[in-house]
């Protein structure tokens, strides 16, 4: 790298180099691909953006995808990517990322951002010096390489061997595909395990858009008990992975297992696939149910870390009594109120 060299600004979801640059590269993951930014912009209003040093005309070699949020009050800011467990840098080296970022950082006062945020996997980037580091995040990740059966007995014998059992005794139902009806099932148990757990859903319109933009790659799979929904995940798949993305369920069928159920037909489809990686998704360390239950399945921990420029001093006590106060108030909200709340609320939240 030279400091002669061009930063060029390009859109992923129009530019036809960015797919194949994807499918070349080990660090993509879905949440690079122009149907997910597509679907963001759909959604939220966002503007997809990506920087590289390839000048046009040439292949890709490496590209930071990012979305332009607007948020409260006018302030804007890059965040690479809204609603994404986790965007690597797609970059050939370090020194090609340290570039990259050294423009993006004279660029902020110009283009009046409050902030640049990355979301990467603990080996992604290195601290840049100036930046706020979040590693309070992990990521869940099930190798499926073992046999089926071995990747069976590596799951908690009573809180996902016996429930996976349960369900089958119980003769579950189970449905799988993209039909509206299959979605409203889905979205009705999510707005009420969102209630639950004191945060609003998201836009029915986005999972709308995930299967319109996303096409095969996304699946909505939905337990049934004498022909009600009583749990539902989605899951996403991009080249050597299969993902579990969003999950819902109703608590009072909790003890027929419709999650594990649920789950362990994706891991199955994945295994009969060939595909060597489940990922479950990313998880505050501070919620420790959901860490614990994806710790169930045998799945690997790695720190997810994100960085965020320039920092920003945050009161950690205030940020906690707030984030205390808003889960009061959205747990005991009608579901109705709640979904039209996420509507709003989840384009600045980006």
């Amino acid at each position: 790298m030279t400091p002669e060299m061009n930063v060029y600004e390009i859109d992923p979801t129009t530019d036809e180099r960015w797919e194949d640059f994807l499918q070349n590269h080990p660090q993509a993951s879905i949440f690079h691909t122009r149907g997910w930014l597509e679907a963001l912009r759909r959604t939220y209003g966002y503007t997809p953006v990506a920087f590289t040093t390839s000048p046009p005309g040439c292949p890709l070699t490496n590209g930071l995808p990012f979305c332009k949020i607007s948020g409260w009050l006018g302030r804007r800011r890059l965040v690479a990517l809204p609603f994404s467990d986790h965007c690597a840098p797609l970059v050939e080296s370090q020194e090609q990322l340290t570039y990259l970022l050294g423009y993006l950082r004279a660029k902020l006062a110009g283009e009046r951002w409050s902030y640049v945020q990355i979301r990467a996997n603990e080996a992604g980037v290195a601290d840049p010096s100036g930046c706020d580091t979040r590693d309070t995040l992990v990521l869940h990740e099930l190798d499926l390489r073992p046999t089926l059966d071995n990747i069976f007995r590596s799951f908690h014998p009573s809180c996902v061997q016996r429930k996976i059992k349960r369900a089958e005794r119980e003769k579950l139902e189970y449905k799988e595909g993209q039909s509206e009806a299959l979605l409203t099932a889905f979205y009705r148990l999510l707005q009420v395990t969102r209630r639950r757990h004191g945060v609003p859903p998201q836009p029915f319109e986005w999972f709308q858009n995930l299967t319109a933009c996303l096409g095969d790659a996304v699946k909505v799979r939905v337990a049934y008990n004498c022909g009600l929904p009583i749990a539902g995940v989605v899951t996403l798949r991009y080249k050597q992975t299969m993902m579990y993305k969003y999950g819902s369920s109703a608590p009072e069928s909790t003890a027929l297992g419709g999650m594990q159920f649920l789950l362990w037909s994706a891991i199955q489809e994945a295994k009969k696939d060939n595909i060597p990686v489940f990922d479950m998704g990313r998880t505050d360390v501070e919620n420790q149910g959901l860490v614990l239950f994806k710790d169930r399945w045998g799945a690997t921990r790695t720190n997810l870390r994100y960085f965020q420029y320039p920092a920003q001093r945050v009161n950690n006590k205030l940020e906690a009594l707030q984030l205390r106060v808003i889960k009061g108030l959205c747990s005991h909200a009608p579901i109705g109120l709640l979904a039209a709340a996420g509507k709003v609320l989840y384009k600045y939240a980006g």
